[in-house]
């Protein structure tokens, strides 16, 4: 007859190989049920004067949308969000439900995989949520979901962090092929983001295509928080610490879903009335998915040394004197 204790010890064994808890399982759940419910309205509704111009506080004149959700934003940021929210709903909410699923049942893999995953949604969220886009009455929910998906990835990232990486990543994982990646990722950003920014600071001039916003969201998130990622990562995989595998993977999803983010963003923007010229069409999608590729054979090489099961830690039991044994 099985006791509380032993249903206790059967939990504390599975979070410690692995499977989440709860708490990570209904964040999940709550990220997917808000995350379908505002792509589904940001690619769906429509109405709306058309698009219109306004003068900005700079004197800029900056064209906006006029249609759906996304009507008080430029045309060029209003068609880059429903891009955005196509691709979440083809491939990252099916992404976060497989990975969810196969990590509750106890894969280390998939767990790895749902970090990446949640990574996407928290960059996505953090950025509707903090001022990527203009205000509509989704916010609340942007904030929500912003807040899910932090927290969820904390919790799984502490998870993983908890285990020993040796075990984790065994010897033989390989390190040379995602230190470059790590590394050209960091210039990849540095290069698209810093030099634009840095050419506005000296001339004094607005960045290129802020428009009305106050603030280049995107840019300060990979500056600050995605650039320093990468060059963790890379520094620490070469060092043999193989904490840095797991801030990797901790980026490389989000490096392979935006392949088809940029593709889709291109297309719709197209569509939507947006200049390129051939360069500016050609150039970000070959990049990204070149990266994309890239990413996509270093996560597989780096999950095919992952244990298929996680490692279970040796049980610890405690005398009456305090010591364990």
């Amino acid at each position: 007859m099985r006791t509380h204790s032993d249903h206790r010890l059967q939990h504390d064994e599975r979070q410690i190989s692995g499977g989440p808890g709860r708490p990570v399982l209904w964040w999940c759940v709550l990220i997917a049920v808000l995350a379908g419910i505002a792509a589904a309205v940001g690619l769906l509704q429509q109405g709306g004067p058309g698009p219109f111009p306004v003068e900005t506080v700079r004197g800029q004149v900056a064209e906006i949308s006029g249609y759906g959700l996304y009507r008080y934003d430029t045309v060029f940021t209003a068609a880059g969000s429903q891009a955005t929210d196509l691709v979440t709903l083809v491939a990252g909410l099916p992404l976060l439900l497989a990975a969810t699923l196969g990590w509750w049942r106890g894969s280390t893999r998939a767990g790895l995989v749902l970090l990446g995953t949640l990574g996407y949604f928290l960059y996505v969220y953090a950025g509707y949520a903090l001022g990527a886009i203009a205000y509509n009455e989704l916010f609340l929910l942007y904030v929500v979901a912003f807040s899910a998906a932090l927290y969820a990835f904390v919790l799984v990232f502490a998870a993983f962090f908890r285990q020993d990486p040796d075990r984790l990543f065994p010897p033989g994982t390989p390190r040379r092929g995602p230190a470059v990646l790590m590394f050209a990722s960091t210039v990849v950003l540095v290069v698209v983001w810093g030099i634009p920014l840095v050419n506005a600071a000296v001339t004094g001039a607005a960045p290129e295509g802020l428009g009305p916003y106050s603030t280049e969201f995107t840019e300060a998130l990979d500056l600050a928080v995605i650039t320093p990622a990468t060059v963790w990562a890379g520094v620490l995989i070469l060092r043999r610490d193989r904490r840095g595998y797991l801030i990797a993977v901790s980026l490389l999803v989000l490096e392979i879903l935006l392949a088809p983010l940029i593709i889709a963003q291109t297309v719709l923007q197209l569509r939507a009335g947006v200049t390129f010229t051939l360069g500016e069409i050609i150039g970000p999608i070959f990049g990204f998915v070149v990266l994309a590729v890239a990413a996509i054979a270093v996560l597989v090489a780096i999950l095919r040394h992952v244990p298929a099961g996680a490692p279970r830690l040796e049980r610890v039991t405690h005398s009456r004197d305090g010591g364990s044994r």
